[in-house]
């Protein structure tokens, strides 16, 4: 893994924080922000794929979420991290509870599982917004 990356964690790292880890990446590009961007979750299964709606939403994007397998936090993923977005605040104090000094914050976003691609969309345009409203707070950690 790179020297600095960003964190994004969901539930089960099959939606939200693939999701968010992948429009971080197009978004950073695009912004000149030369850093690495992984996804976990803090139940998830290893080498599960990201949903299918979730792969639907992201194409639309552009982005191909197609090779995405999913991972479970560690504490070792959470030190190395410059940054940590949760997607809850939930996911936040599970977060601290495994690596408390870790530079993490909570998104806020609401667990599109279970529901039709258009639920996945509006998901996808609340965590492009929060990533481009954190953008000087990134630049930051790194």
């Amino acid at each position: 893994m790179s020297d600095k990356y960003v964190l994004f964690v969901c539930t089960g790292n099959t939606c939200r924080s693939p999701m968010a880890a992948a429009l971080a990446k197009s978004i950073f590009e695009e912004n000149n922000i030369h850093a690495a961007v992984y996804s976990a979750g803090v139940s998830a299964f290893d080498g599960q794929s990201a949903s299918q709606h979730a792969i639907t939403a992201m194409h639309e994007e552009g982005i191909d979420l197609q090779q995405h397998i999913s991972m479970r936090i560690s504490a070792k993923l959470l030190d190395n991290a410059a940054l940590v977005f949760a997607m809850t605040n939930a996911h936040l104090i599970a977060i601290q509870s495994i690596c408390p000094h870790t530079n993490a914050v909570a998104f806020d976003v609401s667990d599109p599982f279970g529901g039709d691609l258009a639920t996945y969309r509006q998901t996808a345009a609340e965590i492009k917004e929060k990533i481009l409203s954190n953008l000087e707070k990134i630049r930051e950690a790194l």
